[in-house]
């Protein structure tokens, strides 16, 4: 069975998500599509508005076959870590033969031009020589990529989506995968527009109607979320929650956070000390040479207890968290295929290898505080990961 291969956050999943799902029906009926799908907390350093449950199920029922749950350190690193560990999540299925992600250009070419770039030789020193002028690294890392790929060739580092594909493409390529790649061009949408997922977030904040955006399918599951009083989940629910995990951590557990440098933890420290927001927090620490997305996942991390390393490399597991009657077809064709192991009873855990579920309980802890900004009490209880079983449909091969 063909299968291809998609990293996604999906927060919420919207129209434009099942356009690209459809299309990818349209052009390969027959294949399998697999998600990498982030879990509660997501690579923009904050909560998801609904659960990776919920996600999943809503990805399923939009015409996903399959959703693996992409692990909390992937799931809050860089863009470079994000796309390893997504990338890496799909090829260690062994099944997955196609990547496909959305894009602004739909330029394939550039996109591959541009990572070859990044991956040259004379990449690190051009970029050191522009860091050193006292640019941004994103603007300093652009200006040394232009040098070696041309003007025109690194515009894809200008547009979300695309220069998410430049690392998907760079990932596939260190990690020897042969995948083929399928960009899905963004038509009607960009990537804060009219009804993308940024836009209904921000409804959801100001409290305005949000579910016009999202498929029947989708918002029939986060309707009944919503009814079950366990979501949306937004800033100010987690709020006191993370600043309660701050303020208890010391300047050495901030120090011990993925990229954290200069003296970064002391600001960030100092800050968790004084401030009553973890938003806040993070802003306190901006500056030119930081991005506040870097900061808001410092500090989350902190919070959550991801430390530096802990997304080096690809995930060691495939944990299943949703799927369609051509997903449980595809997933039984894994256990002979995958190169880790796949997990569909969270309970199996326990009998994994220690770094397995050192990591699988970094997610399910998460997950306990993720909870607590549901509304109905009951929901909050903790230990979710541990009782939860994947959605299966399996009406539909």
């Amino acid at each position: 069975m063909e299968a291809i291969g998609i990293v996604a956050e999906y927060n919420p999943f919207h129209a434009g998500h099942a356009a690209q799902l459809a299309q990818l029906r349209a052009l390969r009926p027959d294949a399998a599509i697999v998600i990498a799908l982030s879990g509660d907390f997501v690579q923009r350093g904050e909560a998801a508005v609904f659960s990776k449950f919920a996600r999943a199920e809503a990805a399923v029922r939009c015409g996903a076959s399959l959703v693996l749950e992409l692990p909390l350190p992937w799931s809050l690193a860089s863009a470079e870590g994000f796309a390893r560990g997504g990338v890496g999540l799909l090829l260690h299925t062994g099944a997955v033969d196609a990547l496909s992600f959305g894009s602004e250009s739909g330029d394939l070419a550039a996109i591959r031009s541009c990572a070859r770039a990044l991956e040259s030789p004379e990449f690190p020193a051009a970029l050191r020589e522009e860091l050193s002028s006292g640019a941004p690294f994103a603007l300093a890392r652009r200006r040394a990529a232009a040098r070696l790929a041309g003007e025109a060739t690194v515009g894809v580092l200008d547009k979300p989506n695309d220069l998410l594909a430049v690392e998907y493409v760079r990932a596939a390529d260190r990690l020897g995968g042969e995948a083929e790649f399928l960009p899905i061009l963004r038509r009607d949408s960009t990537h804060d527009g009219e009804n993308s997922a940024s836009e209904l977030r921000q409804r959801m904040a100001r409290g305005e109607a949000w579910i016009s955006g999202v498929p029947e399918a989708a918002a029939a599951v986060f309707l009944a979320e919503q009814a079950a009083r366990r979501g949306p989940v937004l800033a100010e629910d987690l709020r006191l929650p993370l600043l309660s995990r701050l303020r208890e951590r010391t300047r050495e557990d901030f120090a011990e956070a993925p990229d954290i440098s200069e003296g970064l933890e002391n600001l960030l420290y100092d800050a968790a000390q004084e401030l009553a927001d973890p938003a806040e927090i993070a802003a306190a620490a901006k500056s030119k040479r930081y991005a506040l997305s870097r900061l808001r996942r410092a500090v989350l991390c902190t919070a959550l207890g991801v430390k530096a390393g802990d997304a080096l490399g690809t995930p060691p597991y495939l944990r299943v968290l949703a799927m369609d009657g051509r997903g449980a077809v595809l997933l039984a064709r894994m256990r002979e295929t995958a190169r880790v192991p796949v997990i569909t009873k969270s309970a199996h855990v326990r009998r994994a290898e220690e770094e397995i579920q050192r990591l699988f309980d970094l997610g399910s802890q998460a997950h306990d505080l993720y909870v607590l900004g549901y509304g109905d009490r009951w929901e909050q209880r903790g230990g979710g990961d541990y009782r939860a079983v994947p959605y299966l449909q399996l009406d539909r091969v």
